[in-house]
């Protein structure tokens, strides 16, 4: 391991961090915080990435514009688990390391994908806004009746940490059978032989009574989600979507709603966020929205936190990020 660096660097907080840990940073490093999404930091932000050795917040796009400002720059470490918001080929090019969050919010985000299942599958927000709004003055009838989860076909896109997540809450305490798509080559875990099977995209599609997005948003990805893959889908069937809103067209889903082929779509992410209010997504009737809370606990925002801080101070110091994303991917 490397011997700790005692050169004291220039470090951008650029998203608001537990006071404790940005004293962790500023007892060994020169420290400035500048929040570049309000349009008055912007500025600021921008000139004090001419001297910045390193960064770390996230929820902002760093493209080659912005980082080819910091000609002495180390490491971004980013507070997520995805990186879309950065422009790789950019900081392979100049290898720049960038450190992600994985693993400390795959069980809080594979709640919230279940959460939004069970909440669109038995019209749960549009029940409770029932109540809010005093229309229930008798017992409900068949028209606001939801469907059952349990037992259902859930069909998961994206097999990773939190696919497998989604998986394991499904099968073993929903018996639900479960059918996946992912374009790797993982193995099915231990505890879900003979619960999950392997499918292809298509026919997750049409095997599926519920569908669970949890990919990464890439290349690859971008879009996927179009007017065909929703038309495919088993009629009645229900969408939703816990990973980036750019894998998803959405007027594509908003037609197929429309058109009565889909039963309801439950969205934590969408292409613009914070979702515009004309959207019409806001409102359908159809469509269960959250804001974007995927890992939105104070437990789970503490530990990415934590593991972001620890990933730049390592770097700085001449050693291995704890989690570093793989550029040479790229």
């Amino acid at each position: 391991m490397a011997t700790l660096s005692n050169t004291r660097r220039n470090v951008v907080v650029f998203r608001k961090i537990p006071d404790d840990l940005l004293e962790q940073i500023q007892l060994r490093h020169d420290v400035s915080v500048a929040d570049p999404r309000r349009a008055d930091e912007l500025p600021r932000f921008r000139a004090l990435l001419q001297d910045a050795d390193g960064l770390i917040g996230s929820s902002f796009k760093l493209g080659e514009e912005e980082l080819s400002r910091s000609p002495r720059l180390q490491v971004v470490s980013s507070i997520s688990v995805g990186v879309d918001n950065y422009d790789l080929a950019y900081l392979k090019q100049r290898g720049i390391t960038l450190c992600h969050t994985p693993g400390v919010l795959t069980e809080t985000t594979a709640d919230t994908v279940f959460a939004l299942i069970i909440a669109t599958s038995r019209r749960l927000v549009e029940l409770s806004n029932h109540v809010r709004d005093g229309r229930w003055t008798r017992n409900i009838g068949e028209d606001l009746f939801g469907w059952d989860v349990h037992g259902k076909t859930l069909g998961v896109l994206g097999f990773g940490r939190i696919g497998q997540a989604v998986a394991r809450r499904a099968a073993l305490g929903f018996g639900m059978p479960v059918v996946f798509h992912d374009p790797f080559d993982v193995q099915v875990p231990e505890a879900l032989a003979g619960r999950a099977v392997r499918a292809s995209f298509d026919d997750v599609l049409k095997r599926a009574d519920i569908v669970a997005l949890t990919l990464p948003l890439s290349d690859e990805t971008r879009g996927l989600m179009d007017a065909t893959a929703f038309s495919s889908m088993k009629p009645g069937a229900i969408f939703v979507n816990g990973s980036r809103g750019a894998i998803v067209c959405e007027e594509a889903l908003l037609a197929t709603l429309n058109s009565g082929h889909l039963r309801a779509a439950g969205l934590d992410v969408f292409a613009v966020e914070p979702l515009a209010q004309d959207s019409p997504l806001r409102t359908h009737a159809k469509v269960t929205p959250f804001p974007h809370i995927g890992s939105a606990t104070h437990e789970t925002r503490r530990a990415m936190a934590e593991l972001a801080t620890h990933n730049l101070l390592r770097v700085l110091d001449g050693e291995t990020a704890i989690s570093a994303f793989d550029l040479s991917t790229i």
